[in-house]
């Protein structure tokens, strides 16, 4: 090995890939001059930036000879270093920008609603995007603020500041009443909104507004979190419900029977995304939403 005869490591600095490029450049021509234009450098700058090269590892790399430049023997071992070098550099680099550039959203949805086939609609408009859902409790609605999730489907009203999110309607359903088989409206085809005026409205554990998607009425009810506690009062006598057509969940119950509400305010189902989130999918999400309501 021909050792360079100058400062070794040149004062300490990293090694440049700038450097080990232009190297790579004048191995492959053998040839400083067409080396130097390929680079569209100066050749006596190109000679300059080798030597530095050389003064860092050390060694001699390259000699002048009469038909162009050859490599020295450190410079046959060190080429095939050089490019693998270079390679895993630009490997890093695209990777790093890819991840960059991919689309990706984060979809929460709460309690029974299926988002099947608007993520399906994001998924067939955008099929490189990284697109993933996660299914959110009641209690979980702090999940859009905390940033766990980009957008939120779920059913109004929501306990989230109209300052702090934007709400976007997506579609409507009816409500039904849910009573035990026993109970005296249970038999009927449907009930009118105006003949629950005297049941009292048990208090709302998120605290949500009245005419919330699910409401439970009864006399000296505490507030209730868990669905399945609901049901679970209902069924055993001690209150009745209100709840959207759309949630099935009850009829999977024994004991319970679902009844037509007329004239009851309909249960609005949202997407909520945080205001001023530059996340361009979100708006992707709210056109694949539309789509798959006409």
């Amino acid at each position: 090995m021909t050792h360079y005869a100058g400062k070794v490591n040149d004062l300490g600095q990293d090694l440049e890939l700038r450097l080990v490029r232009y190297f790579t450049v004048v191995a492959a021509h053998r040839h400083f001059g067409r080396a130097a234009a390929e680079l569209h450098v100066a050749q006596p700058a190109l000679s300059r930036q080798i030597q530095r090269l050389e003064r860092y590892l050390g060694v001699r790399l390259l000699d002048r000879a009469p038909q162009g430049t050859r490599l020295t023997e450190a410079g046959e071992r060190f080429l095939p270093q050089a490019r693998a070098l270079l390679q895993a550099a630009r490997r890093a680099e695209l990777t790093v920008r890819e991840q960059a550039e991919t689309e990706h959203i984060t979809i929460g949805y709460v309690e029974d609603l299926v988002i099947t086939a608007v993520v399906q609609e994001l998924r067939r408009r955008h099929p490189d995007a990284e697109i993933s859902t996660r299914y959110l409790s009641c209690r979980d609605v702090d999940a859009l603020p905390d940033r766990r999730v980009d957008a939120l489907i779920a059913r109004a009203p929501l306990p989230l500041s109209a300052d702090d999110v934007v709400a976007t309607p997506m579609y409507e359903e009816p409500r039904m009443l849910v009573v035990p088989s026993g109970h005296r409206l249970a038999g009927r085809t449907s009930v009118a909104a105006e003949e629950l005026a005297g049941e009292e409205v048990a208090p709302c554990a998120s605290g949500t507004a009245d005419w919330a998607s699910y409401r439970i009425l009864g006399a000296g009810v505490p507030p209730i979190e868990s669905y399945e506690d609901k049901l679970e009062l209902v069924a055993s006598g001690g209150a009745i419900a209100v709840l959207p057509v759309g949630d099935r969940r009850s009829s999977l119950r024994p004991g319970l029977v679902t009844v037509p509400l007329e004239g009851a305010p309909p249960s609005q189902v949202v997407l909520v995304s945080r205001k001023d989130d530059p996340n361009p999918m979100i708006g992707n999400l709210r056109l694949a939403a539309k789509a798959v309501q006409r």
